[in-house]
Order: C-alpha cells, then sequence, then structure tokens
C-alpha cells in the first residue's frame, strides 16, 4: 500500500512517499520537493560483521546526469566516480545520524540517495538529508532519531530557509543545521565573515524549523514505522575488563597517557598491550579483546582526568593553545609557500596562480555552478602520523578537509577583476596530533599572501572539543584539541574566520546532540583563539598580502576586444594567436565575451603582445606612425606588415625625400621598418610613407 504524506517547508511541498518504490529495502522513502525527487533507502545486513571494533555505515549520494536532462561527459557516457558535491554531501548525512545508531551495532548500513530529478530551488542535498532519516527512522534498524537538516541564507539582515538558487547567489551566508527534536547535533557553514551573533541566532533559528519536520517525520513513523529488530550486542567481557584494571591500575594509565608527546603516548600503551598480552595468553576469548579494552580504558582515563580533574593528557590549561609556529617563504621557486605549526600539528601549503583558463570545469547537478576559480587540496600521508600506509590518492576525509578550508578563505579572496588569476593552494601534512584542517586553513592564508594574492583579510582556523558527564550540566570545553582529546572527546568544533566574522563552521560530535549553552560558549571560545593566532602567530609573520606577484609567478595583464574580432586574432588555424605566442613567448587565452588574458614571466613580452593584438583589432589611424616588417618587393614599391592582419604599400616616391631608381636600395624583405599612415582608401587599402629603417 503506498501512503503519502506532505508538509509545507518554506513555501514549497516535500511530500513524502512509503510503499512506492524500493520495497525491498529495510526502509525506503521517495521523496519529492518542489521537482525535486529523490530516492532514500536504508538497507542492514541480516549479520554482524565479524573481525571489526565499529559500526560499519555507509553513505552515499547518487547524482545521475539524467536529473538535470544531461548526458555525461567523457568517452563511457555514464556516471563515474563520485563528484566533489556527491562526497561532501555523503559526509553531511553521515555525521548527524552516526552518533544515534547504538555504539555497539556491528551489521553493516548503507544509507543510499538516488537523485533523479533536480529543482534548483528545492536542493537535492537537503532532500537526500531529509530521507536518509525518515529511511532509517521508519525501517526495522535500530536508531534513536528521528533527525531533520535545515539550510538557512542571510540576505539584506534577513535570514533565508532552504534559499532558492538565486538567493544562495546573493546570500551572505550559507548554513546547514540537522538536529533532534531537543538538541542540534551538526552544523556546516561557510559565509562571509558574518559576525558570531548572527551565526548563532541563524543555527537556532535552523533549529525552531527542524523540530517543526522533525513533527512531521514522527507522524509518518507513527504510521509506517517498522518494529526495531534485535542486533547481537558487543562487549567487552567484564570479567576481564575488571582484571586488567586491577593489574594495569588507574594511576599506571594515566601516567601512560599523561604526555605531550604522541609517540611517547603510544609507546607506553604498546608496553600495557603487551604485558595484557603475556598475561591472557592462554584465555583466547580475553586475548582478543585486549585491544578494545585497553581503548576503553583509556578513554575513560582520559574523560575522567578532563572532566573531574581538569587535567588534559599535555599538561595544558582548558583554554591553552599549544605552541605556535610560523613561516612563510619556505620553497624557493613555487608562486607562495608557508609553514603553520601547532604542537606536533605541521601544515605546508603551496600556492600557484595561473590563467583562467585553468579554473577547474565542473560536470555536476547545479547548472549555474560550472567551473570553480579556487581550488584548495589537502594530502594527508601516512608518514604524518609515522605509518606506512602507501597513497592511493584522496579518501573522503581528505576531500572534506579540502573543501572545508576552501570554502573558508573563498570570502576573502579578491574577485576575477582585481586579481585575474586561477588559483590552487596544496596543503601537505607534514605532521599530525589533530586538527589539520584548521591548521591548513591558518597555513594556506599565510600562503596565499605570501603569493601576493590581495586577500581581503588573514583568515584563522581553531578547533574546541568537548567532554560531557551525566548531565546537560556536567562538561566542560577543551580550547585546541589533540588528537587524543578528539578521538576520546564528544565534540570537534571546527571555526575559522577573520577578525571581522566567522568563514567556515564544521561540527562532529558523537553524542545525541548539544545545548544552546554549548553552542554559545564553543563559539566564544574559538573567537578568543582564533583572535590569539590572528595577531601573536600570523601578523607577526606577514600582516598583509604583498602588492606583487613573485619573481616565478606569472605576470597577467587583460586586454577586451570585440567579440567579432576574435576570429582575426586567432587567425585561419590558428595561425595569428601562434605566430603572436612564438614572436613573444606569452601564452594567451580568449573568452567568448572577448576577454583577453596574457601570461608571461616577463611584462615587456606581455606589453609587446598586447601591442600586437591592438595592432591587430584597432583600425590605423592616418598620421599615426606604426612599426612594421617588409614583407614584399615590387618595381613600385615595398609592402610592409604593419599586424598581421594587415599589410601596406610605401609607393617607391614615398621611400626617400630624393628619387628611388630601385625599391632595393632602400629596403629589402625582412628589413624593420617605421612607417606613417597617409591615406586608407575607400576598398581599405593602405598607402604608407618611410619614416625610419629600423633593422
Amino acid at each position: 500500500m503506498v501512503k503519502k504524506f506532505s508538509m509545507e517547508l518554506a513555501g514549497r511541498t516535500l511530500t513524502v512517499e512509503v510503499g512506492r518504490v524500493a520495497a525491498q529495502a529495510n526502509g525506503a522513502a521517495f521523496m519529492h520537493y518542489g521537482d525535486t525527487v529523490v530516492l532514500s533507502t536504508a538497507t542492514a545486513s541480516d549479520k554482524p560483521r565479524d573481525g571489526i571494533d565499529f559500526f560499519p555505515l555507509s553513505v552515499e549520494y547518487e547524482e545521475k546526469q539524467y536529473a538535470v536532462g544531461k548526458i555525461p561527459g567523457g568517452f563511457l557516457k555514464r556516471e563515474a566516480r563520485p563528484s566533489e558535491n556527491a562526497i561532501l554531501t555523503d559526509r553531511v548525512i553521515d555525521r548527524p545520524m552516526r552518533p544515534l545508531f547504538p555504539k555497539d551495532y556491528r551489521n553493516d548500513v548503507l544509507l543510499d540517495n538516488l537523485v533523479m530529478s533536480v529543482d534548483p530551488d528545492c536542493s537535492p542535498e537537503l532532500t537526500a538529508m531529509l530521507g536518509s532519516a525518515i529511511a532509517t527512522c521508519i525501517s526495522d534498524i535500530p536508531f534513536d532519531g528521528p533527525t531533520a537538516s535545515t539550510m538557512v541564507g542571510l540576505i539584506d539582515g534577513e535570514f533565508i530557509i532552504n534559499p532558492t538558487a538565486a538567493q544562495k547567489e546573493v546570500s551572505e551566508m550559507s548554513l546547514t543545521v540537522a538536529s533532534t527534536r531537543e538538541k542540534v547535533i551538526m552544523i556546516e557553514a561557510g559565509a562571509n565573515e558574518v559576525p558570531e551573533d548572527i551565526m548563532i541566532e541563524a543555527i537556532f533559528k535552523a533549529h525552531e524549523v527542524n523540530k517543526e519536520i522533525i513533527a512531521f517525520i514522527n507522524t509518518i513513523v507513527a504510521e509506517c514505522g517498522k518494529e526495531k529488530h534485535e542486533y547481537e550486542h558487543h562487549e567487552i567481557d567484564q570479567e576481564m575488563y575488571e582484571d586488567m584494571v586491577s593489574f594495569i591500575t588507574p594511576e599506571a594509565m594515566e601516567e601512560a597517557v599523561f604526555t605531550d608527546e604522541k609517540q611517547v603516548r603510544e609507546e607506553n600503551i604498546r608496553g600495557i598491550e603487551d604485558k595484557l598480552a603475556e598475561r591472557y595468553a592462554d584465555n583466547e576469548e580475553w586475548l582478543s579483546q585486549i585491544g578494545e579494552a585497553v581503548y576503553t580504558f583509556q578513554k575513560k582515563t582520559v574523560r575522567k582526568m578532563i572532566l573531574k580533574d581538569k587535567k588534559r593528557p599535555d599538561g595544558r590549561d582548558i583554554t591553552e593553545i599549544r605552541h605556535l609556529a610560523a613561516e612563510v617563504d619556505c620553497l624557493p621557486r613555487v608562486h607562495g609557500s608557508a609553514l603553520f605549526q601547532r604542537g606536533q600539528t605541521q601544515v605546508m601549503t603551496v600556492t600557484t596562480l595561473g590563467s583562467l583558463s585553468e579554473a577547474q570545469r565542473l560536470d555536476g547537478m547545479d547548472q549555474d555552478e560550472t567551473s570553480k576559480r579556487y581550488m584548495h587540496h589537502y594530502n594527508f600521508p601516512s608518514y604524518s602520523v609515522g605509518e606506512t600506509r602507501p597513497s592511493r590518492g584522496p579518501g573522503r576525509r581528505e576531500i572534506g578537509h579540502g573543501a572545508l578550508a576552501e570554502r573558508a578563505l573563498i570570502p576573502v579572496l579578491p574577485t576575477e577583476e582585481e586579481f585575474p588569476y586561477a588559483i590552487r593552494t596544496v596543503s601537505e601534512i607534514m605532521e599530525s596530533n589533530g586538527s589539520t584542517s584548521q591548521g591548513s586553513i591558518c597555513a594556506s592564508s599565510l600562503s596565499l599572501m605570501a603569493a601576493g594574492v590581495p586577500v581581503k583579510a588573514p583568515v584563522a582556523g581553531i578547533s574546541v572539543g568537548l567532554v560531557t558527564g551525566d548531565s546537560d550540566d556536567d562538561y566542560l570545553i577543551l580550547t585546541d584539541i589533540q588528537g587524543l582529546e578528539d578521538f576520546f572527546g564528544d565534540m570537534d568544533f571546527k571555526v575559522a574566520g577573520t577578525d571581522k566574522g566567522i568563514t567556515a563552521i564544521q561540527m562532529d560530535i558523537k553524542i545525541h546532540g548539544l545545548t544552546d549553552q554549548i553552542i554559545r560558549e564553543a563559539i566564544a571560545r574559538t573567537k578568543e583563539a582564533r583572535t590569539y593566532i590572528l595577531h601573536d602567530v600570523m601578523n607577526p609573520v606577514i600582516g598583509e598580502a604583498r602588492d606583487h606577484v613573485g619573481k616565478y609567478a606569472p605576470k597577467i595583464s587583460q586586454y577586451t576586444i570585440d567579440p567579432e574580432k576574435i576570429s582575426e586574432v586567432i587567425g585561419k588555424q590558428g595561425k595569428t594567436i601562434n605566430a603572436i605566442i612564438d614572436e613573444t613567448g606569452v601564452k594567451i587565452d580568449i573568452d567568448e565575451s572577448g576577454r583577453v588574458d596574457i601570461l608571461s614571466e616577463d611584462q615587456e613580452m606581455i606589453d609587446k603582445a598586447i601591442g600586437i593584438i591592438k595592432s591587430i583589432v584597432e583600425p590605423l589611424n592616418v598620421g599615426d606612425i606604426y612599426e612594421g616588417e617588409v614583407v614584399r618587393i615590387m618595381q613600385f614599391g615595398a609592402f610592409v606588415q604593419v599586424s598581421p592582419n594587415k599589410d601596406g604599400l610605401i609607393h617607391i616616391s614615398k621611400l626617400a625625400k630624393d628619387r628611388v631608381e630601385k625599391v632595393e636600395d632602400v629596403v629589402n624583405i625582412g628589413d624593420r621598418v617605421a612607417v606613417k599612415v597617409l591615406e586608407i582608401d575607400k576598398m581599405g587599402r593602405i598607402n604608407l610613407k618611410l619614416e625610419e629603417k629600423l633593422s
């Protein structure tokens, strides 16, 4: 039986059909938001996966080009690997839902979202977020939902719920908030230096809308929801755990983890595991649980130290940032470089400048977004954490961290008119002990300024963590969390911005949501830390962008021509433009609007190329003097090429003041000459007078 449920959401109708398609999935919701259609399904394996100590959740967001009336590009003409937008959507669906599954659930779960039709004014990403929550809630898969998600824009000081495509173009903010009925569980934002108080207000505005959506979802669950299935609980043997604690002792575990050296801590834990392996050598069942048991023992120890004793593993105060260092110009021949270090987290970012034609082309679902001028790439090699894993290209985490840094820096970048370059920054993680994504934002900001990119203001990023107790009021927020505090804590709240305001937020949590008080305090703490990093660490190294690009960066000049004259500049089979390139050594890009970009490390050659292009597209003026080359000799005179597409005649009588018997007595083919335009007749023929022989 097909059941249909509808509600009005931000002026558009959200409709959920249950039972129409995908009946064999554990849960399926056929979602319609305006003309956007997404099929969201939730499926789970019958049995737990053997040999794992984590919840195996997978999320897929499948973009089908037919949804926007396109045939995929490329040779195969079918969708290939997921786009960056699809991967980022996978992550934003995963993050609010993962904490609500049972912590000891080991069955494989797949949340799949098939985008089948796209209405530009009704976000398919948001529709998929809602669809995944609904499909899971009505399924028999254990899940402590519902969750709901809302997008918020900011136009002329007014909040816009689920903005349309046109509204997104002019919005000062792109905020996505996911909530349970009681608490906020996920925040993702990009913003044009929006003040903290406005961002907080927007978050709570979204939470209020989410409450309405959750009430709607509850009506669907009440009518269509299946009874949740039983599952095989995965717990550590309590007798084994108690024996381990009495044998190792809490004091010894605290001593093992209480150090600011990650390698020392890891060596201490290996020593504990070796002792336990020896102790339980004859007990196969207990022996197999050592890794998970030690992890749990560490976690309880670290959380107690922080929450009850106010002690952090590396000895810092609750609000203290690790030792910071920064420098620029680390690499001699790149266009810009910077190194930023926070404790044992070290990031080097390299900036490369290129022509606008080198911007990334996008073949995605958004018809209005076809290219990307600024690209930030993040690489996390295994050596950064002392491991030997070979590189297999960026994973979803690397792509997500790169996108976060990109989002944080876009608001301060100059426009194409102000700075006509494509810009790529690459953050290489040299060493990692937590918060590398925020380190890459700081390093990238420094690198851009060192490269001469005229950013509006430097951007810094910082992450705060959270450890909670038994009640909402029992918690502690930690400034600048390191790896151990991230692993064993409840939150990773990343905020980037300038002195003026926030440019990006990404919040991950492991609990069932945050109270208003925690959100306010976390954002205030990041503001305090960000201000310190900007003023005391980054500004002393390079306070503002250099007023010129580096020695090895290309210089770019722009010149605009009539689009109808593009063919004249290019010439037949590219002959004219290639001749200019051969003569000057520059790179030339021409777009369909008539904008010409000329690139070279030599400004003199750029100016020469512009002069040649001007001579092609601009009419000759009678009385002006031009330079040219003698290209033909006739008995009655010499033909001079004053531009690649314009030849003029110097009659023999105009070669000199005195009588000339033979043209070759004055000029020969290949000579460079200065000529004056005497006349351009009705047929466009150009008559010249020799002014000077140049070579």
